[in-house]
């Protein structure tokens, strides 16, 4: 899946456009590589976040095509360090 679209889905981030755009600025990492809006994500992947001033770090765990608000957190886990 897209990342752009997995951060989307995973509701890490709420619009795909600013998803497509924070990865475009180089702010998204995928197991310590800069990442472009079309970078495959799988699972296992770690991916590094910097979004206002703050990193986040999340494996992901799981890799769908929709999810529900409920069910979309479990798609994800925040590793230690990283900020919600």
């Amino acid at each position: 899946m897209r990342l752009d679209k997995y951060l989307k889905v995973s509701r890490i981030i709420k619009r795909r456009t600013v998803a497509n755009e924070v990865c475009s600025l180089g702010r998204v990492k995928i197991n310590g590589k800069e990442a472009k809006p079309s970078a495959e994500v799988k699972e296992g992947d770690v991916l590094d976040l910097l979004m206002g001033g703050k990193h986040m770090f999340a494996r992901v765990l799981s890799v769908r095509e929709t999810a529900k608000k409920a069910d979309a957190s479990d798609m994800y886990e925040i590793l230690p360090g990283g900020e919600a």
